[in-house]
């Protein structure tokens, strides 16, 4: 890329790449430039010094995560897409996030989804302490499933694994709950979709905190 045509935002873009497929620490000034095709000088005459491009680059992710659209016609189904769309955001960017965390603005990143499910949370008629009783429940919900999907990708394989403890030809031990639901047995026996899961498990908390929070009102 010719210098001349070289912006600010393409070296946000080339360092936000970069960040995300080797993390912060393996950025260098040097790396970001042989990757842009041009000069060190020229990295530094748009974004500054390292310090000064990882704190553009937290900026920005705080920015990104505020582009949260709620959609459907019931206020379950907005809740339960801003919920999916905060942890597609999430998992998309850990390194990012994580960097948004250390320099302690993972509140001030989170507060857009907030201002969002507040709206949604609003619109079903909770008000006060028990509308932000739902907000930061689906927030730590979201939250959570997020940090159980990042430990269950890190861990070491498992022997026997989850498929073979309930296959058929696994050992049986009393009591066995298979005997009785074989058709458990063969789904647990499947790969998990987390994405299923957590839409499953947002509906079932949001549906049933709006229902009882509504009794309540």
């Amino acid at each position: 890329m010719p210098r001349a045509q070289l912006t600010r935002e393409d070296v946000l873009d080339a360092a936000t790449r970069y960040v995300r497929q080797h993390g912060p620490d393996a950025l260098t000034m040097r790396k970001l430039a042989a990757e842009l095709g041009t000069a060190v000088t020229s990295i530094y005459w748009h974004v500054g010094n390292r310090e000064q491009l990882l704190d553009a680059l937290v900026e920005r992710t705080v920015r990104e995560m505020g582009a949260l659209v709620p959609r459907g016609r019931t206020p379950v189904d907005r809740v339960v897409s801003v919920a999916r769309s905060l942890r597609r955001e999430l998992r998309a960017r850990p390194h990012l996030i994580a960097m948004v965390h250390e320099r302690g603005l993972t509140e001030r990143m989170f507060l857009p989804a907030q201002q969002a499910l507040v709206h949604e949370v609003h619109a079903a008629g909770l008000r006060g302490a028990r509308a932000a009783a739902v907000v930061r429940a689906v927030q730590f919900q979201v939250v959570g499933h997020v940090l159980v999907e990042r430990n269950r990708e890190r861990a070491p394989a498992q022997s026997p694994a989850e498929a073979d403890l309930w296959s058929s030809t696994a050992e049986v031990r009393s009591p066995d709950p298979a005997e009785d639901d074989p058709a458990l047995a063969r789904a647990l026996a499947r790969p998990a979709d987390p994405e299923r899961i957590f839409t499953l498990s947002v509906r079932a908390l949001v549906g049933a905190l709006l229902e009882a929070e509504g009794k309540t009102g």
